[in-house]
C-alpha cells in the first residue's frame, strides 16, 4: 500500500491543494466503459434533459449503469447489485454480495455477470435476481476478496465477453478466462501486480494493463503471452502503473498510464506508434469514433478530440475539474462526468458545451468546498486537512466517476451521493 502525503501550497493568488506521490485529487479516470442495450437507437441529447426519477441507494456509486431490456443494472459500495425498472424507477430485485462493488456488470442472454469486491465472480439470473453460479477467484491465506493498490485505485476490473469466454483481471495480479456458461476456469495469467483494468479482445488477442507498469497482449484462447509493453514511468510513479483500460481500433491499442502518458501501441508488434504526455496528470483513452480518439484528463481538466493516427489534438474543452470516467456517445454528442459532480453534454464535432447537469450532492454541498466558478475555496485547507477528509468530501459533493448510460431518450447517471438519476430528453 502506497502512502499519499497531503500538501497545501500557497500561491500569490490562492491556496492550491495537491498531493505528493499520488495526487490527492484523483488524477484521471481510469474507469470502465458502460454499455447500453444495442437494440436502442439513441437520439442526441442536444438540450439539458429533465429528471424522470431518482433512486437512492445505501452507499456511494462508482461503477457505471448498464441498461438492458428497459432495466438499469448498477452495483454500489453498499455491496448490492440493483435491477431498476427504467420507466418507474422501482427496484425489480436486489442482490447482496460480500464486498463493495466497483465494477460494471456484463449482460449476455439471461445472465448478469459481476466481478464482486468480495473476490467472487457471480452469474445472476437477469429476470429474477437469483444466483445461477459463482466462482471464488481471490481468496487466499494472505487476503480475502479484492484489494486496492492505493487510495486512487477506485475501480475493479469489469468482465468482457468474447465468443463463449469471459475475461477479467483481479487484485491477485491475474488475468482470468472462464467459461460463460458454468464459470469453469479455462486459463489464468499472472502479472506482477494488481490488475483492475478491463480487458479488450480483438481477433483472438486480449489486451490488458497491470499496476506492474506493463500492457499485455495474450492469446485469448490459451493465455500465452504474445508481447508486453513497459511504460516509461514518472518521478512520482516510477513503475508507470497502467490504470487506464485499453481501447482498440485499426490495429492500435490506446491506453493511459500513471506516468502522465497516453500510449498508442501496435497490436501486432507491441511497439509504441506515438505517445502524448500530459503535463499535470493522467489521461484516459475513451473511445475511437471515425478515426477520432476522445481523451479525458484529470489535473489538466479537459476532454479532447485527438487524431487517432498521429495523436495531434483536434479540439479540447475545459470542464474545470477532473475526469475519471469514460464518456458515452450519441450521433453528434458526447456525455462525460466530472469529479465535481457535473455531467456535460458536448458537441462531438466542435467540443462546444451544450448543457450541464449537476448532482444533488453538488447542489447541496458546493459552497462548502468551492467558489462560484468551481475553483476550490481559498480556505480549503481548513475544510479538508487530509486524504480521508478529502475522500469523504468527494462523496458529499456528488462526484461522477461513472459513464452515463443512454437508451432511446433516456440517460442514466450515477454519483457518489448514492443516487441513480434517470434523465429524459424533452
Amino acid at each position: 500500500m502506497k502512502t499519499i502525503s497531503f500538501y497545501i501550497r500557497t500561491t500569490s493568488q490562492n491556496i492550491v491543494a495537491v498531493a505528493l506521490l499520488c495526487f490527492l485529487i484523483p488524477l484521471s479516470s481510469f474507469g470502465q466503459k458502460a454499455k447500453s442495450d444495442s437494440n436502442y437507437a439513441s437520439p442526441d441529447f442536444e438540450k439539458l434533459p429533465s429528471v424522470k426519477w431518482k433512486f437512492h441507494t445505501n452507499g456511494p456509486l462508482l461503477s457505471s449503469p448498464v441498461i438492458n431490456d428497459e432495466v438499469v443494472y448498477i452495483g454500489g459500495l453498499d455491496s448490492s447489485l440493483y435491477a431498476i425498472d427504467i420507466n418507474s424507477g422501482n427496484v425489480k430485485w436486489k442482490f447482496l454480495t460480500g464486498g463493495e462493488i466497483r465494477s460494471n456488470v456484463l449482460i449476455n442472454n439471461n445472465q448478469v455477470y459481476l466481478v464482486g469486491g468480495d473476490g467472487t465472480f457471480y452469474s445472476i439470473d437477469k429476470s429474477s435476481g437469483k444466483l445461477i453460479w459463482k466462482w471464488t477467484f481471490n481468496n487466499t491465506a494472505m487476503f480475502l476478496g479484492e484489494r486496492k493498490y492505493d487510495i486512487a485505485d477506485y475501480y475493479n476490473s469489469s468482465p468482457a465477453l468474447y465468443k463463449s469466454t469471459i475475461y477479467f483481471g483481479s487484485g491477485d495480479g491475474r488475468v482470468n478466462a472462464i467459461n460463460a456458461d458454468n464459470g469453469k476456469l479455462i486459463w489464468t495469467f499472472k502479472t506482477d501486480d494488481i490488475v483492475h483494468t478491463t480487458p479488450v479482445v480483438d481477433n483472438d488477442k486480449l489486451f490488458i494493463g497491470s499496476f506492474d507498469g506493463n500492457v499485455y497482449a495474450l492469446n485469448s484462447n490459451t493465455g500465452n503471452i504474445l508481447w508486453k509493453f513497459k511504460s516509461v514511468g514518472h518521478e512520482f510513479f516510477p513503475k508507470g502503473e497502467i490504470q487506464g483500460s485499453p481501447v482498440v481500433s485499426n490495429g492500435v491499442v490506446y491506453i493511459g498510464s500513471r506516468d502522465y502518458n497516453l500510449y498508442a501501441i501496435d497490436v501486432n508488434g507491441g511497439y509504441c506508434r506515438w505517445n502524448q504526455k500530459y503535463p499535470k496528470g493522467w489521461a484516459l483513452a475513451n473511445s475511437v469514433r471515425d478515426s477520432v480518439l476522445y481523451v479525458g484528463t484529470s489535473e489538466d481538466k479537459f476532454i479532447a478530440a485527438v487524431d487517432a493516427a498521429s495523436g495531434n489534438e483536434i479540439w479540447r474543452t475545459n470542464v474545470k475539474f477532473n475526469i475519471f470516467g469514460p464518456c458515452n456517445f450519441s450521433k453528434s454528442m458526447l456525455y462525460v462526468g466530472t469529479l465535481i459532480g457535473k455531467v456535460f453534454g458536448i458537441d462531438k464535432k466542435t467540443g462546444a458545451i451544450r448543457w450541464t447537469f449537476a448532482t444533488d450532492g453538488y447542489n447541496t454541498n458546493h459552497n462548502k468546498y468551492f467558489k462560484a466558478d468551481d475553483t476550490f475555496r481559498d480556505d480549503l485547507y481548513k475544510v479538508i486537512r487530509n486524504n480521508v477528509e478529502y475522500i469523504n468530501a468527494q462523496l458529499k459533493w456528488g462526484a461522477v466517476f461513472s459513464t452515463p448510460a443512454i437508451a432511446n431518450n433516456i440517460m442514466v447517471i450515477t454519483s457518489t451521493d448514492g443516487t441513480v438519476y434517470c434523465l429524459q430528453s424533452t
